[in-house]
């Protein structure tokens, strides 16, 4: 009646493998599912809503590196940057060195994103 001990762990794990496996087919069906319930099945409509103002687009994508009172962080301060709207749209549009990607600005809000942060105090 000598039994071997290793063979419940042995059922266990090919139980979890094979749990693993039907899961992961089945997680696959149902995508297709959840996709036709967003809407993404209905020719990729997207449904973002564009920032209206400077001040929603900064709290929207620019916070996290230049501070909630646009006091810098990661990124520099924002507050009396002695640069002109023209420089401001051209490190908008084209970014700046490794730290500031281009393309975070809309691009018909960057006219007046750049004169809004032209102009903090």
């Amino acid at each position: 009646m000598n039994r071997n001990p290793v063979i419940p762990y042995v059922l266990v794990m090919v139980f979890g493998i094979v749990l693993v496996f039907f899961l992961s087919f089945k997680g696959l069906g149902d995508m297709k599912e959840v996709a036709k319930e967003n809407g993404e099945g209905k020719g990729g409509e997207k449904t973002e809503v564009a920032a209206s103002n400077p001040e929603e687009i900064y709290k929207s994508t620019c916070i996290g590196c230049h501070g909630d009172q646009y006091q810098g962080g990661v990124g520099p301060s924002l507050k009396d940057t002695g640069l002109s709207k023209d420089e401001v749209k051209d490190i908008l549009t084209n970014g700046k060195g490794t730290g500031m990607p281009a393309g975070l600005v809309p691009a018909e809000q960057i006219d007046a994103m750049a004169e809004w942060v032209s102009k903090l105090k």
